[in-house]
């Protein structure tokens, strides 16, 4: 079995954001501020100590701004030759006197500005860095990296192999919790280190030909059920994330949800072949002397230095290590295939609720299973279109990174919907006397297996009564490797009536988007195949077509490159297509089937690219 792989990445942030605000009292903006750049320094090498003194080694990301200061540059070299720190370049921390001076811009966020200026801005980075180290990096990162950016990187300063790249479901969400003023949106990403696309960063490269040349990390490792029902900032394995989220006993100081956050990302080798991973990704804004996040800063020093200590335990005891980015983009390298996914079956370690996720990740989906749900889908962004998404000024989106959904639980309320029309959800429905069920209603838990390349959740039977019937009813779904699509499977394992009929009806509900507000759902095609082909063009008029042993019911997007298909594994299932209208602006894939006792139907969920 692998060890859990940890990369530790700190960063000379002289102009840490925020924290000139808080250093300057009040006073006018100066970003020159010595104080400021003492306090920043001083914070960059206790947290350099911290890592150190637990046998840590770390990748030290310069900042353009620590670059022309000669103990940050200083600091960075001792500590290469001492511990073996990675010297690498962050795309971050761009404000700085020399910075303004020549950008005449308040902007820091790199894939944000024109491609010109993205262009300018690296060049000048990376021949600074050059002139001071000698040498150009193996590592960058930024908040996040567009793939125009990452392709241009990769080809004018081939050394670079690994970069930070995106940040787990940093979108509407977290902008909500930070009043409406944090344009970082980029959901709809890897939570775990991946090969980006060229076509789009947050889309896994299918194979050499797609392959950006480098390996992404994620900018922070997240709880992938609390980030994603709320504000992800508040969930990360960076301490200082637990502290804003205030998840700590105020009295003494304690943090045991950190440790369990840190462990559940160990656990996930049991789902990826041995192969777990974790980051701490942290500048010195966090740690001011100031106190951010309601917390004094001895509350702030301590819980980095106790997360230090226990990764430093973990390794101490051969269960861990760690490694420099430049490091672990060649074991990466070594250890996944193009069409490995990634897999996480992760549990509520927060709220102590039951709840389970399962989320899948390859160079074809990412795809959500919520147990409470059923074993619903309840996110599915389809990476099979590669679609490419140029951002920045003078694109069509400046700051909208993320990777268009299908289904999105939280922008397109899911099943638990308004009184009138519906929300994105794949599933199933049961009817019998005119009664109906959906399986959303239905609480279960979920068991992973892996045979070949097929990685298998087996849910817990549920109980499904009617008025005179009870029917137990097994759910299985299957994810099996480069195959673009997402098998479910029905099995009635027992009926109270054995002679008993009841209609099962497997749908998705499905529109596309990337934040909480409609798109235009007109150019959406959707057809029942087979025998003949019915069709209707969206024009929200609330039409439905049905085809008896269609070969497949489908919708082509074409705003997002994409045609997503449900199909059957018995001919006397029919297929039906819906069109929503303007109050539920949805598209609906489906199939009936009447089923009877001990009776299994499959249904296939296939993603492609659309022509």
């Amino acid at each position: 079995m692998d060890k859990f792989v940890v990369n530790i990445i700190h960063r000379p942030e002289m102009v840490p954001e925020y924290a000139e605000k808080v250093t300057g009292h009040g006073k006018a903006e100066d970003i020159g501020r010595k104080a400021l750049l003492t306090e920043s320094l001083d914070i960059f090498k206790a947290q350099q100590r911290l890592a150190h003194e637990n046998g840590l080694k770390t990748t030290i990301q310069m900042t353009y701004a620590s670059l022309f200061n000669e103990e940050a540059v200083a600091l960075a070299k001792a500590d290469h030759e001492a511990y073996g720190d990675e010297i690498a370049l962050s795309l971050l921390g761009l404000p700085c006197k020399e910075f303004r001076e020549k950008y005449k811009t308040k902007d820091f966020c790199i894939w944000m500005f024109s491609m010109e200026d993205k262009k300018s801005i690296v060049d000048d980075i990376f021949a600074k860095f050059h002139e001071t180290f000698g040498f150009y990096p193996e590592s960058t990162g930024s908040y996040y990296l567009d793939a125009d950016l990452t392709n241009y990187i990769k080809e004018k300063y081939p050394s670079v192999k690994c970069a930070v790249a995106t940040c787990w479901e940093e979108g509407p969400k977290a902008y909500h919790t930070c009043n409406n003023s944090w344009y970082t949106l980029f959901d709809g990403g890897p939570w775990a280190p991946w090969i980006p696309s060229k076509q789009n960063t947050h889309a896994p490269a299918a194979n050499e030909a797609e392959d950006s040349g480098i390996v992404a990390i994620p900018h922070l490792s997240r709880d992938l059920i609390a980030c994603y029902d709320g504000n992800g900032s508040n969930f990360g394995t960076h301490p200082q994330n637990v502290l804003r989220g205030m998840i700590y006993d105020s009295k003494t100081w304690e943090y045991p949800y950190m440790y369990n956050l840190i462990d559940q990302y160990r656990s996930l080798e049991k789902y990826n072949n041995g192969y777990a991973y974790n980051m701490m990704f942290v500048g010195p804004a966090w740690m001011n002397k100031m106190g951010r996040w309601e917390a004094p800063y001895e509350l702030l020093e301590k819980s980095y230095s106790d997360g230090c200590a226990y990764y430093g335990k973990l390794k101490k005891e051969g269960k861990l290590i760690d490694m420099t980015m430049a490091e672990f983009a060649d074991y990466y390298r070594e250890k996944k295939s193009y069409t490995e996914p990634e897999c996480a079956l992760w549990r509520d370690i927060l709220y102590g609720s039951d709840k389970q996720l399962f989320w899948y990740c390859d160079p074809f989906m990412r795809a959500c299973v919520n147990m409470d749900q059923g074993g619903a889908i309840v996110d599915l962004r389809p990476y099979a279109a590669k679609l490419e998404w140029p951002v920045g000024i003078g694109t069509k989106h400046v700051q909208d990174a993320s990777y268009p959904f299908l289904i999105q639980e939280k922008y397109r309320a899911g099943y638990f919907t308004h009184y009138a029309g519906e929300g994105t959800v794949r599933s199933a429905k049961l009817s019998y006397n005119g009664e109906e069920v959906d399986l959303c209603l239905c609480r279960t838990k979920a068991h992973f297996s892996q045979e070949g390349n097929t990685r298998t959740l087996t849910l817990d039977p549920v109980d499904i009564e009617f008025y005179d019937l009870a029917v137990k009813l097994q759910t299985k779904i299957y994810f099996e490797e480069a195959s673009s699509n997402i098998k479910i499977e029905r099995t009635v394992l027992g009926m109270s009536n054995p002679e008993a009929k009841v209609e099962l009806n497997e749908y998705m509900v499905a529109c596309y988007g990337t934040t909480e507000y409609p798109e235009d759902m007109t150019g959406i095609t959707l057809k029942c195949e087979g025998s003949e082909e019915k069709s209707i063009a969206y024009e929200y008029k609330c039409r439905e077509e049905q085809l008896a042993g269609a070969d497949a019911v489908s919708a082509v997007v074409p705003a997002i490159g994409t045609k997503v298909s449900l199909t059957a594994s018995h001919k006397d299932a029919v297929g039906y297509v819906r069109e929503g209208y303007a109050f539920s602006p949805m598209f609906t894939l489906g199939y009936t089937k009447t089923i009877s006792d001990k009776e299994v139907f499959a249904t296939w969920l296939n993603l492609e690219k659309a022509n």
